[in-house]
């Protein structure tokens, strides 16, 4: 599968499940579920130690409304980032979502996820 190759609506599609996964997962803290699909390299950064550290330090990270947005994509070398507008049920605001998709062993999989 060439990810480059697809439209932008083609990489919503196929983001919008991991998305929602990686949401439901960080509000329960979910460290297993959370980390479904991700890339060797993001599991290598990704220890549960650290993200448990996150999680008990940022309400926004394990309070996200199932309520987003996609609103494009971002084609860089062998990379799509995702781009979503989150909300919370508990921080006020609008949030900017960044998932970074790539092909791994012919699987897409998460090589970057964050939340600002």
């Amino acid at each position: 599968m060439n990810l480059l190759e697809k439209t932008d609506q083609e990489i919503i599609d196929l983001a919008k499940p991991i998305w929602e996964n990686l949401v439901k997962s960080s509000n329960i803290k979910d460290y297993g579920g959370f980390t479904r699909d991700f890339s060797s390299q993001m599991l290598f950064g990704a220890n549960e130690v650290e993200l448990g550290k996150q999680w008990s330090n940022n309400k926004l990270l394990t309070s996200l409304s199932d309520k987003y947005e996609a609103f494009g994509c971002l084609r860089r070398n062998l990379h799509v980032t995702v781009l979503f507008k989150q909300t919370s049920k508990d921080v006020p605001g609008e949030f900017l979502g960044r998932l970074v998709l790539g092909i791994e062993d012919e699987e897409i999989k998460v090589f970057g996820a964050t939340i600002y």
